[in-house]
């Protein structure tokens, strides 16, 4: 096992990745409430209660927020006690924001499952649920005691699942080292989509980590540097809720950093060489890059202006200046964004 440790300003935890990490739970005290989602069997955890979550984004509310809290209060859960988050990123900003409000503010503990949980929505205590206006615009701050990442539950995700996570693999890449995408570039197709997940993933995924940990180190309420690690969200986000959650967030997400990425291109901030790099390896990775003919880009945008991110100038977008380094920019004038969403359509 390895371990990344994250400094946060409002407390520190070790993020552990390896072979039978999730075991790691019987070192904390306390009771229990396992929060699980309904696609993920329970490897052994231990619990004083258990409530399984439906899984899917359009589930991500605040009555699942609600029913975990509800199941906590029914087990006399004190403020000394966990909730523990098995699943996917979903499951892990429900339990997170559950644990933020519940007597206002108990422990938890991530245990992701799948890759884009690994490598992004397990760190950095962002947790939320989604309204119908918007996705995340109701959660909180709230850092983990521990991230106790096990490889091996990759094993049982769909090929959607897993390319899915690669996307935020990409986004970090691109955001915050070259080094990384490279690795990404060399890797051989099968390599990476039909993979030994004792060798690579978990290099794959403690890099992504040790770059996020840093961050939020640096940044944890996203007052600056943090709102990077939105590249490719705010046009994915808005794919996303059009598409009533049919198109998962890993490739929304890739779909929006080609548009960020083309945008970036017609503004003179980013190669065209560059641009062109990113495009190849999201293909490798069988990830969508075009907007569906069917969405509106005026639509698209009206979702975007919804955007938790933005500021008073504006959308507020992140865009890359070269591989491995990436801005926050406002006041770029719709219409050109509206443009590159046109070029991005398929």
């Amino acid at each position: 096992m390895e371990t990344v440790h994250c400094q946060a300003a409002s407390g520190a935890y070790d993020i552990t990745v390896g072979k039978g990490s999730w075991q790691k739970i019987s070192e904390f005290t306390g009771r229990k409430l396992l929060v699980r989602d309904g696609n993920v069997p329970n490897p052994g955890i231990e619990a004083d209660g258990e409530i399984v979550l439906t899984p899917g984004e359009q589930y991500k509310t605040f009555s699942a927020v609600e029913s975990i809290c509800r199941a906590a209060a029914g087990l006399h859960l004190t403020r000394k006690d966990r909730f523990i988050a098995l699943g996917g990123g979903v499951t892990g900003d429900l339990t997170g924001f559950a644990a933020a409000i519940y007597m206002r503010g108990v422990h938890f503990i991530q245990i992701p499952t799948t890759l884009l949980a690994m490598v992004d929505a397990s760190v950095g205590g962002k947790t939320a649920a989604d309204l119908p206006e918007g996705k995340n615009l109701i959660g909180a701050f709230h850092q983990p005691d521990a991230v106790l990442i096990d490889p091996g539950f990759l094993k049982t995700l769909s090929f959607t699942d897993l390319t899915c996570g690669l996307a935020e693999v990409v986004k970090t890449a691109v955001i915050l080292d070259g080094e990384l995408f490279e690795k990404l570039e060399q890797a051989g197709e099968s390599t990476i989509l039909a993979p030994d997940f004792d060798t690579l993933y978990p290099e794959l995924v403690k890099r992504c980590c040790q770059l996020k940990a840093q961050v939020v180190e640096a940044d944890e309420k996203e007052l600056g540097l943090r709102a990077i690690l939105n590249y490719g969200h705010t046009f994915g986000h808005a794919v996303e809720q059009k598409s009533n959650f049919s198109i998962p967030h890993g490739a929304a997400v890739a779909i929006g950093m080609n548009v960020a990425g083309t945008l970036a291109v017609t503004l003179g901030s980013w190669s065209a060489d560059d641009a062109r790099r990113q495009l190849e390896l999201l293909k490798k990775l069988h990830l969508p890059v075009t907007v569906p003919v069917s969405f509106s880009s005026s639509e698209l945008l009206e979702v975007m202006r919804s955007d938790k991110k933005n500021d008073a100038s504006g959308i507020r977008l992140v865009l890359p200046e070269k591989i491995g380094k990436a801005q926050t920019v406002s006041g770029i004038p719709e219409q050109q964004m509206i443009e590159a969403l046109e070029m991005c359509h398929d």
